[in-house]
């Protein structure tokens, strides 16, 4: 059956059919979200039948949801953002490496036994992110912000590419320190230090990571005060929208260069979409 020409979609929109296989990306608030605007038109290109859609999933009812999924036949998979990758992966009927490691998923795979597979790739597309644009981190020093499921993703990440020393700065210092011997035992890495983030103005590091949710919204404190921070110091951000968070915008003004968060997402979409079968 063929549409009238007023019903027709533009040639780089996915069909929609009953045969198309359906996939979503799960957040809560959901509106910030990009993996739809990036699967999509890679599904159109390559003559895919499968679709992204954003699912809002407050805390809450997450296992609800999930349940939900499991039951569909024509749902292959998700990826996993704020504030569920830790919550999400203890759903998991098992986890890959990086998953186990940081206690966090960013993409989660529905199998036809009924079976839900996380994995992490956070990490792996932030530091390929990096490396993409110019970045080499092997032998720098890395302040990382935050101990959370992100921060622990890249920090493993990290590890594996091979940095000189690893800063962890968290409010709860706790959390930073726990992140910092789990990375030596399961990573062996030892040139790892935890501290306050308050304590943080003046500390030496070739690329400060903002590994947190601060930026999302506009009146968010900034993770890190840059007036101590070196003019050469690199300064990136996992924050996809805003693209430019105030923290980025501050540092452009500062005379920094910047690494933006849609880097770890871009690089990052052939792992998560090869994992969850889309791709």
């Amino acid at each position: 059956m063929s549409l009238p020409p007023e019903h027709k979609l533009p040639d780089d929109m996915p069909w929609v059919e009953g045969t198309t296989r359906i996939f979503g990306v799960i957040a809560h608030p959901v509106d910030h979200v990009r993996a739809p605007m990036v699967f999509n038109p890679r599904f159109a290109a390559a003559g895919l039948p499968h679709i992204m859609v954003p699912i809002e999933a407050p805390p809450d009812q997450l296992a609800r949801v999930i349940d939900g999924l499991r039951a569909m036949p024509n749902f292959g998979g998700l990826a996993v953002t704020i504030p569920h990758k830790m919550p999400l992966a203890d759903l998991c009927d098992t986890l890959g490496t990086a998953a186990q490691l940081t206690g966090a998923v960013n993409a989660v795979r529905f199998d036809a036994d009924g079976l839900m597979h996380g994995d992490n790739f956070d990490g792996a597309g932030f530091v390929a992110g990096c490396i993409g644009n110019g970045y080499q981190l092997a032998g720098r020093t890395i302040l990382l912000i935050g101990a959370g499921g992100a921060a622990r993703a890249i920090a493993a990440a990290l590890t594996e590419a091979k940095i000189g020393k690893l800063i962890i700065a968290n409010r709860s210092v706790e959390k930073a320190e726990n992140l910092a011997q789990l990375l030596g035992e399961k990573t062996g890495f030892t040139a790892v230090v935890a501290m306050p983030l308050a304590d943080c103005n003046g500390v030496h590091a070739d690329m400060i990571i903002n590994g947190t949710s601060l930026g999302l919204k506009p009146d968010d404190d900034l993770p890190l005060a840059l007036d101590a921070v070196r003019s050469e110091t690199v300064i990136a951000d996992i924050i996809m929208v805003p693209a430019e968070t105030r923290w980025l915008a501050a540092a452009k003004m500062a005379g920094h260069k910047v690494h933006y968060g849609r880097h770890m997402l871009d690089y990052q979409i052939d792992l998560i979409g090869k994992f969850i079968g889309a791709l």
